[in-house]
């Protein structure tokens, strides 16, 4: 225990020390997040769209993942393929994107002396994108779709998880859309999202790295300042209504691997069950958590067990995954799931389990703020939840949980009556 007291004390000293984010809002909307860290000649360059499949219905679904492949395929100044070379060839890495429920990223990183580049390229992609080969690439996503989500056994079993999750809220949507749906998307309705949406007012732009604040402010104020603010997106005031019951699924592949999850719904960011979840998810999880313990080591039933809590805007989620072992029973395997859950319910975590999952938030937090990547990244995300600061300030969160904070917020969330039960088996 003195051990780690020590450890903590350590890390709760340099989370006290300032980290420095600059913040600013551009009048047309477009907000901005500088991070100077001089420990590499390197940039790490993020711009976020504040769009996804949470704002599409299922006639449309897909859409914005579509885009995120289309505005790669130049613009009115930049043949197809242009802006992609143009990055490799200014010494870029890591260059990609992404789309999610919440939002579509661009990113690369940069050597420092390049940096502009980026503002140009991206204040020109924001305005003057081309929907070139539009059709050709919609047959790539419809490609994509069906070789990571129809084919594969957990492909389907998971997408129709999330839709048994999810009752009303738009997050049933699935990021890459329904194949019907991808099916008959065109560059029409691609060009109005874009030209309402993809502007300043919705987007996040994030440096992190080994720049001047005040040099690269006013670049970008020349580069992004005069583009229209956009149109904001209609906001979402549909709730997930109360779960009727325990709801099952079972899907049998004979090329599956066995496994269960067991899924609860949790509040969105903001609400402070979600830092004593977390606190949960650190007792469950790993090789020297509760659940692999009991069910890898002890009863030799699995060859994998976790915890994940995951917190996002408007609801979050709480899983339990368990990779079974050929021949298991998934009965037993669920069922050991539940006593170690009800446990939390019953009883207060241990001093030593509590303390060691806040230290291992700390080093994970101080290691993370080493890498500018994921800095800018986690930046982008949380400003997105609602502020930067809950990155930075997200284990020192944790360590103002209690004991009884984190039994409470099982008792309240891992009931049958809250979960959705999935079993993928041969």
């Amino acid at each position: 225990m003195p051990f780690l007291l020590a450890i903590l004390l350590i890390f709760s000293f340099a989370f006290s020390q300032d980290i420095k984010v600059r913040k600013e809002v551009l009048q047309n909307g477009l907000t901005v997040l500088l991070y100077e860290n001089k420990q590499a000649p390197t940039v790490a360059c993020r711009l976020f769209y504040v769009t996804g499949s949470v704002h599409e219905n299922p006639s449309n679904s897909g859409l914005a993942h579509l885009l995120e492949h289309q505005l790669f395929k130049g613009t009115q100044k930049l043949k197809s393929d242009e802006l992609w070379n143009a990055y490799q060839e200014a010494g870029g890495t890591d260059l990609n994107a992404f789309t999610t429920d919440l939002m579509t990223a661009y990113f690369v990183n940069l050597p420092r002396n390049k940096v502009e580049l980026f503002l140009w390229l991206e204040a020109d992609r924001m305005q003057n994108a081309v929907m070139r080969e539009f059709y050709s690439e919609r047959d790539v996503v419809m490609e994509e779709r069906r070789m990571r989500y129809d084919d594969p056994p957990k492909g389907r079993y998971r997408e129709t998880l999330r839709t048994m999750i999810y009752e009303a809220h738009p997050y049933r949507i699935p990021t890459i859309g329904w194949p019907s749906s991808i099916a008959n998307l065109s560059q029409e309705q691609a060009e109005e999202h874009y030209k309402k949406y993809y502007k300043p007012r919705n987007a996040i732009l994030v440096f992190a790295g080994d720049f001047s604040a005040d040099t690269l402010l006013p670049k970008i104020h020349t580069y992004f300042g005069n583009i229209p603010a956009g149109e904001p997106f209609p906001e979402i005031h549909l709730k997930e209504p109360a779960q009727a019951g325990e709801k099952r699924l079972i899907v049998r592949r004979s090329d599956a691997t066995p496994g269960i999850d067991i899924i609860f719904k949790t509040p969105g960011v903001g609400d402070s069950a979600v830092y004593a979840l977390d606190i949960a998810e650190g007792v469950l999880n790993g090789r020297s958590g509760r659940l692999y313990k009991r069910l890898v080591e002890e009863e030799k039933l699995a060859t994998s067990a976790s915890a994940s809590n995951s917190p996002n805007k408007y609801i979050s989620t709480f899983a339990v995954s368990v990779s079974l072992k050929p021949g298991a029973s998934a009965e037993k395997a669920e069922a050991i799931v539940w006593e170690e859950l009800e446990k939390l319910k019953k009883e207060l975590v241990n001093e030593r389990e509590f303390k060691k999952v806040i230290n291992n938030a700390y080093a994970g937090q101080v290691r993370s703020l080493t890498d500018m990547a994921g800095v800018a990244t986690n930046l982008a995300w949380f400003e997105m939840y609602g502020s930067y600061n809950l990155y930075l300030s997200w284990a020192a969160s944790l360590e103002k949980v209690s004991r009884g904070a984190v039994q409470n917020a099982a008792s309240t969330y891992f009931s049958r009556n809250n979960a959705v039960v999935g079993w993928l088996v041969p």
